[in-house]
């Protein structure tokens, strides 16, 4: 199903002032729905732009979707910084939405993605409507160093021992709740194994480095965050810390795992729609965001 998806999307790639970025998209012409503003899609560390094909199919009826490849993903150039922060990744998204001329956008980042979405927001407030984080990794920035290179290392280790057919096959079971479909876990399964080492270990240090919650805290405009219920990998309980520090309350979607939009896409795709079309109706009101 979701393979039989992907062929309306297909793989797109655009130079940039960073480099070349990988994306997939849904209408492109986005002239024919004024109202709605582009939501953007960013993935987590294990994962890519075609995890979100269930969301381009179903967002993309009513507006224009875009889902990149992060730096070192699919064809996307990898940033130079050794080892790289948060905001080097936002340089690079910055770049890309400046490439297809997308002023404004809904911002949503999933796990990793989280992260690059803070820090574009915080840094660039003027260009994002609305910030919308799914089952956010909250970096380990603000930890001591030694907890900082244990969480590190330990993930590099990881990476070392199994390799990304490895991982895909030993951990992935980890990313979804115990009632994903088979499916889902196939899908989930294909997209890990898409993870090349050396980039993988490039956003490992992008986690350990970033204080997600710092970033969030600077950006004034509408914010969301949800999970889902059954998070193993960042629960509910360890992602209080973001909203507290958006001052939202945190949703928490029943039923789901880390990657709930890949196994529960109805509830996700909804979660993202609801959220644009409040800020787009306030918008509409007149009510300054």
């Amino acid at each position: 199903m979701n393979a039989h998806t992907l062929t309306h999307f297909p793989e797109a790639r655009i130079e940039t002032a960073h480099g070349t970025t990988g994306y997939r998209e849904a209408n492109a012409n986005a002239d024919v729905h004024s109202r709605t503003l582009p939501v953007v899609l960013l993935h987590g560390i294990r994962s890519g732009a075609a995890s979100w094909v269930l969301q381009l199919d179903a967002l993309g009826a009513t507006r224009r979707v875009l889902a990149w490849d992060a730096p070192g993903y699919g064809v996307s150039t990898r940033v130079s910084s050794a080892p790289p922060v948060a905001a080097d990744y936002a340089d690079a998204l910055r770049a890309w939405l400046d490439a297809l001329r997308i002023d404004r956008c809904m911002l949503v980042g999933h796990s990793l993605g989280a992260i690059v979405a803070g820090s574009f927001a915080a840094e660039t407030p003027e260009r994002v409507a609305g910030l919308l984080l799914i089952s956010p990794a909250a970096g380990y920035g603000a930890a001591s160093t030694q907890i900082r290179e244990q969480k590190r290392d330990a993930r590099l280790k990881m990476l070392h021992d199994l390799g990304p057919e490895g991982l895909a096959r030993e951990r992935s079971a980890n990313m979804l709740s115990p009632h994903a479909s088979e499916a889902a876990r196939e899908w989930v399964r294909w997209n890990m194994a898409r993870v090349r080492p050396e980039d993988y270990a490039q956003a490992t240090h992008l986690l350990a480095n970033a204080d997600l919650a710092s970033d969030i805290a600077r950006f004034e405009k509408r914010r969301a965050v949800a999970v889902g219920a059954e998070d193993t990998i960042t629960p509910p309980e360890a992602c209080e810390r973001i909203p507290q520090a958006a001052h939202v309350s945190l949703q928490v979607i029943p039923r789901a795992g880390h990657a709930g939009y890949v196994e529960s896409p109805a509830a996700y795709t909804a979660l993202i729609d609801t959220f644009c079309h409040g800020i787009e109706c306030h918008q509409k009101d007149g009510v300054t965001q």
